[in-house]
This record gives structure tokens, sequence and C-alpha cells, in this order.
């Protein structure tokens, strides 16, 4: 039996408060890191943005981070990815992105970042419904000290 005064909550909303704390205090962290640093030092926390508004399934956070100009595969522009975007948190409660083996390479207000890219969506069972690994490649400019991606490209490596 709990203590008095002491109220149990049922582990979803545990969960999701845990999950709501860790994207703000995230939010935060990329705020401040934004505000100098070199231009990697913002391509890597621009980067942190995408990764934090893909697995907040905020697909409109998604689309801040592209350019006006975005291009991606079969002619995929900036609203287009918004949408492609909505309609995956739609279809999956849990989404998660997993990146490693990131290469940057800064030139001047351009740069391309390379990637693995572990993407996955479902219900919230312990299995994914999902789940793919790319290969990705992206390019991004900067203008006003602040880093936008203008295209993508990404393969599937299964």
């Amino acid at each position: 039996m709990p203590a008095l005064g002491r109220v149990r909550r049922p582990a979803a909303a545990v969960a999701a408060r845990l999950r709501a704390f860790a994207f703000w205090a995230a939010a935060l962290l990329l705020l401040a890191a934004c505000g100098g640093g070199t231009p990697e030092q913002r391509l890597r926390a621009s980067m942190d943005e995408l990764q934090t508004a893909i697995q907040a399934r905020d697909a409109k956070a998604v689309q801040a981070r592209l350019a006006d100009d975005f291009v991606g595969p079969e002619g995929l522009d900036r609203d287009g990815a918004r949408r492609l975007a909505a309609a995956s948190f739609l279809r999956y409660r849990d989404v998660w992105l997993q990146i490693a083996a990131v290469r940057y390479e800064v030139q001047g207000e351009r740069a391309t970042v390379v990637f693995e890219a572990a993407l996955g969506g479902g219900s919230g069972a312990a299995l994914p419904d999902a789940a793919q690994l790319y290969e990705v490649r992206t390019g991004w400019r900067e203008r006003d000290g602040e880093w936008r991606m203008i295209s993508a490209e990404w393969k599937p490596r299964l």
C-alpha cells in the first residue's frame, strides 16, 4: 500500500513525463549551443535539433530545419518532407532514430553530412512494427549563423 500523500502514477504517464522533460532539456541545450561556436559546432547542433524533432514527432520542427529550396529524392520538397514526417508520425505512436558514423565536411557556408541512420516506428510494443537502416547524405547551407538542410538522399542498407 502506498504511503499516505503519495500517488502512484501508471508507468505510461511516468514515461511520457520523462520524454517531455528530455525533449525540453535537449531543446534548451540546443538553443544555448546555437548562440556561437565554430561552424561545425553549429552544424552539429542543427543535426541534433533535427533528430530531436523527429523523436518528438514534430513535423513542423522537422520542416523548420530545412531550407526553403530543400530537395530530396524523387523531387521531394520542403513541404513534402513535412507531410512525409507527419504521415509517419500518424502511422506510428513511437518513432525512434539513431544516428552513427557521422562525417562532417564543412567548406565555408556549405557542408555535407554523411551518416548511418536506424529509423523505426511502432505501437509501443517491445518490437517495432517497422525498422530500417539507411545510408544518408545531406547537404547544408549556413546563413546568418544558422544551418539549414538543402538536400538529402538516402538508400536502405539492408
